[in-house]
């Protein structure tokens, strides 16, 4: 119970952006360090975005536990993943509650490539129930013109999750160096 004339404090809205594997430099690659500057500058949210361990294989037994322990993704947590991100941000709303995720080409299979398969994320059926349950909501950009994710692989996560599907035909993989449809989304689901 509120006392009377007690200033409820709001909680503070956190935001993860979880990065493609083989990425580089976060701060320099893709639209992540322009969301990441964007983000912060929104009353009451803060956003947190690093080079990730194992940035190449991203290891799903690497990565889950640093978004967990080090980035410290919790109920009030965002996930923005890109690419292997998007992966990662579905395996940890498997396990853990977040406010919500947001994909960018995300897939289902390792699509045959060594690389993804080694990453762990695809060693198992997904488990969407979870996902959703774990979810205050999902929402998914994806880009039938993408050169690595065919539309099928981003279908079948837009159906699994039943999420609110953002579907481009020009955007490729995302790569741009700017994404304001991503930042519109950030804010109406924040503010």
């Amino acid at each position: 119970m509120v006392e009377r004339g007690a200033i409820q404090k709001r909680v503070k809205m956190k935001v993860a952006i979880i990065p493609g594997n083989g990425a580089g430099d976060v701060f320099h690659a893709n639209w992540y360090g322009w969301a990441h500057k964007q983000i912060n500058k929104m009353e009451n949210v803060s956003c947190d975005l690093r080079n990730m361990p194992d940035p190449i294989t991203a290891k799903e037994s690497i990565w889950i536990p640093f978004m967990r322990e080090q980035m410290e993704c919790d109920e009030n947590t965002v996930i923005i993943g890109h690419s292997s991100g998007a992966e990662a941000a579905m395996r940890f709303a498997e396990k853990y509650k977040v406010k919500g995720i947001i994909l960018v080409s995300a897939c289902v299979t390792d699509l045959g490539d060594d690389n993804e398969r080694a990453s762990g994320y695809y060693s198992r059926p997904w488990d969407w129930t979870s996902i959703k349950a774990n979810t205050d909501f999902v929402v998914q950009f994806g880009s039938t013109d993408d050169p690595f994710i065919p539309w099928e692989e981003q279908q079948a996560v837009a159906d699994g999750l039943s999420s609110d599907l953002r579907k481009f035909s020009d955007k490729g993989h995302f790569m741009n160096s700017s994404f304001p449809q991503l930042m519109e989304v950030v804010k109406e689901k924040i503010q």
